[in-house]
């Protein structure tokens, strides 16, 4: 791990991260010692930096470091973490003027290799969504509504959990966007309100937008919408695309969209 370029595992008890969850996160996976979709998740931490107005961070520093925990590893994950940096006790953000970057590298989730083939099960989250409008989208550093639907989802014999809003609607799962096909229409979760608007989710919506005169469907809707569709898979910069067998007691057999996304990741 790395801290502001320097090899560390400690960070000061008065960073805002720790006092407030007050930064931002990406996580990469790295094949044959590149970093996938480098410049989307440069973009991603950049864009939740500035809906949280967090102002000086070096990124072409925060870039490097990234770029050289990967060099050396043939399959991994790279995240970094940019947040505010040292402030005092309270709310206020005047004085911080030192962003902290913490870069780490990590195993790659070798299971999912094996969820590729053999296909994931849903459970759905008893676990809802608070709507945040203002925090939407973004891979902010308070995660802890996902630390409970994957306690939750822990207890049950699903792969992932299948998580809707305080309105009832989809929004996505603990760790992985969602999309569905009905016949040659493909749907996804409006985040609008809650959610994280992964890197993998906007690459695949881009690759159907070229691809599909239809598009994709961007939607509010209840987990009843999934019963009567043909396809449903999930996504994120990991797995990068994993195809759902079931959901409860609800199966599902076809790969065709699966099949190929795949090939466009």
């Amino acid at each position: 791990m790395w801290i502001n370029g320097v090899a560390a595992a400690t960070l000061p008890a008065s960073d805002r991260s720790v006092q407030f969850g007050d930064g931002c996160f990406t996580t990469a996976r790295v094949s044959d010692g590149v970093i996938e979709f480098l410049s989307r998740h440069i973009d991603r931490l950049q864009r939740a930096a500035s809906v949280l107005r967090i102002e000086g961070v070096d990124w072409a520093a925060l870039e490097q470091e990234m770029v050289l925990a990967a060099g050396q590893q043939q399959e991994a994950v790279v995240k970094a973490v940019v947040t505010r940096g040292q402030g005092g006790r309270g709310y206020s953000v005047a004085g911080c003027s030192a962003p902290t970057r913490i870069v780490s590298v990590s195993a790659y989730p070798v299971h999912y290799h094996a969820w590729r083939k053999q296909g994931v099960k849903l459970a759905l989250s008893p676990v809802t969504l608070s709507k945040a409008p203002l925090l939407a989208g973004i891979k902010h550093l308070n995660r802890l509504e996902q630390v409970m639907i994957r306690m939750h989802l822990d207890q049950t014999e699903a792969n992932e959990a299948l998580v809707v809003d305080t309105s009832g609607c989809l929004v996505e799962c603990c760790a992985a966007n969602l999309f569905w096909r009905k016949g040659n229409q493909v749907f996804t979760p409006d985040l609008s309100q809650s959610g994280v608007d992964g890197i993998m989710r906007q690459h695949l919506i881009r690759v159907l937008e070229a691809t599909s005169p239809r598009g994709v469907h961007i939607v509010s809707e209840p987990p009843s919408t999934l019963s009567d569709a043909d396809e449903i898979l999930i996504c994120n910069a990991l797995m990068p695309v994993l195809p759902v067998n079931q959901i409860d007691n609800q199966y599902y057999a076809s790969r065709r969209l699966y099949d190929f996304l795949l090939q466009n990741c």
